[in-house]
C-alpha cells in the first residue's frame, strides 16, 4: 500500500497556544482555525485548541461545521456574513460577525431584535491601508458610535499589511489610524494583531490577539525560524522510499532531463508528488530529512514521485522521508520554492493518510 502520511501532534498545538498566552497574558485569544485550520484538519485541531477563548473562521459553514462538532466557544465570522439570510443563522448558534460594509450593518440592525441582551456584540473592522475590507475614518467612527448607540458592544478590528516586515512605513499609518480611532469610540474593545504583531507589538495586543500560523508551528517572519520563535511544528508530512537506482556520470534523472549526474551516484525514488500537494517548482534547490539528515531533490517533482539523493545516505527501500516536519521545515520548503509556509500547508491533497498523535 502507498505509504504517504501527514501526522498531527496535538500537543506541539497546545504548547504554541500556550505560548500565545504567554506573549499576551491579559488578551483573549481568538484561534485562527480557517481552511480546515490551515490545511491541519479542524476536527482534530479543536481538541487540542479546547483551552482557547474563541475560534475564528472565515465564512458560516466553517463556524457551523465548529458547532456541529459540539464546541460552545464563541465563534467570529472575520468576513462577516455575505448574505441577510445568514444573519438569522448566526444569531441562532450565537456566531459573532465582523461587519465591513454598510450592507451588513443594516442586516445587522433589521435583526436587531433577535438578539438577546449578552449578544449584542459585533467586530467592526477597520481599513487602514490593506485596502481589503473594512470602513475607512471617519466613516468607522459613525458606524461604531451609531452602533453603541443601538446597544451593540464593539470590538475594533484591524489587519497589519505588513507585520511581518521590520521598517515598513505602513506600519505606523496603520497604528496611528487603529489608535485615533480607539480613541474617539472610546470605550470600544479592540484587536489587531495578527501570529506576527503578536510577536513585535505586545502594546498592541488589547482584548483579542488572533493568531494564526504560529498555532501551527510556522513562522510569520522570512527571517526567524519556528524554532528561534520557541514554537513547535504541528505537522509532519512523510512518504517512503519506494525504489533504488545507481546511476553514471551524465545520465539524466526525471521528466525534461533537468539534473544531469556529474559523478558516479545512488538516487532513492519517494512515493509523492504534486498530486499529493508537494510542490513542484523550486527556484532554490530544495531537500528533505532522514533520521534527522539532510539530502536534495534531484530532477522534477512528478505527480506522484521524487527522487532523491541517496549516495552518502545509502538509505534502504521503505525508509521514511521527512518531507517537512521536525528537520526540514516547511517555512524552508516553501522558501525553496518560492512561496510561503501558509500555502504548502493549506493546499495539502486528501491522498496522504491521517494520523493524530494525542497527548
Amino acid at each position: 500500500m502507498r505509504q504517504a502520511t501527514v501526522y498531527i501532534d496535538q500537543e506541539a498545538l497546545q504548547y504554541n497556544l500556550n505560548r500565545v498566552k504567554q506573549l499576551a497574558p491579559s488578551a483573549k485569544i481568538v484561534s485562527m482555525v480557517k481552511a480546515n485550520a490551515y490545511g491541519h484538519g479542524v476536527k482534530d485541531c479543536l481538541a487540542a485548541l479546547s483551552a482557547t477563548d474563541a475560534f475564528g473562521v472565515a465564512c458560516l459553514e466553517e463556524a457551523l461545521e465548529i458547532r456541529e462538532l459540539g464546541y460552545h466557544q464563541p465563534i467570529t465570522l472575520i468576513e462577516g456574513v455575505f448574505s441577510a439570510d445568514e444573519m438569522q443563522i448566526v444569531i441562532d448558534r450565537d456566531i459573532e460577525i465582523v461587519v465591513h460594509h454598510q450592507q451588513q450593518v443594516d442586516w445587522l440592525l433589521q435583526h436587531k431584535a433577535h438578539y438577546n441582551a449578552k449578544q449584542l456584540k459585533v467586530w467592526v473592522k477597520l481599513n487602514s491601508g490593506m485596502n481589503r475590507l473594512g470602513f475607512k475614518v471617519p466613516e468607522i467612527i459613525d458606524v461604531i458610535n451609531h452602533l453603541k448607540a443601538e446597544g451593540f458592544t464593539c470590538v475594533l478590528a484591524m489587519h497589519f499589511a505588513n507585520a511581518d516586515a521590520e521598517n515598513h512605513q505602513l506600519n505606523e499609518q496603520q497604528k496611528n489610524q487603529f489608535l485615533h480611532v480607539k480613541e474617539a469610540c472610546t470605550p470600544v474593545l479592540a484587536s489587531c494583531c495578527n501570529s506576527a504583531a503578536i510577536f513585535k507589538w505586545p502594546e498592541l495586543n488589547f482584548d483579542f490577539v488572533r493568531p494564526g500560523i504560529m498555532l501551527y508551528g510556522a513562522s510569520p517572519f522570512a527571517d526567524k525560524s519556528a524554532y528561534d520563535l520557541d514554537l513547535k511544528p504541528v505537522m509532519s508530512f512523510e512518504a517512503e522510499i519506494i525504489a533504488l537506482n545507481h546511476i553514471q556520470a551524465g545520465e539524466t534523472v526525471g521528466y525534461g532531463s533537468t539534473f544531469k549526474a556529474e559523478q558516479e551516484m545512488d538516487i532513492a525514488i519517494v512515493s509523492i508528488g504534486y498530486g499529493d500537494g508537494y510542490p513542484r517548482a523550486y527556484p532554490k534547490q530544495n531537500y528533505v530529512a532522514i533520521d534527522g539528515q539532510l539530502t536534495r531533490v534531484i530532477g522534477r517533482v512528478a505527480m506522484d514521485m521524487i527522487a532523491i539523493d541517496n549516495t552518502e545516505l545509502k538509505a534502504s527501500l521503505g525508509t521514511k522521508v521527512e518531507l517537512w516536519g521536525k528537520t526540514r521545515l516547511v517555512d524552508d520548503v516553501a522558501d525553496a520554492n518560492g512561496t510561503i509556509g501558509y500555502e504548502l500547508l493549506c493546499r495539502l491533497s486528501n491522498r496522504p493518510d491521517r494520523v493524530v498523535l494525542k497527548k
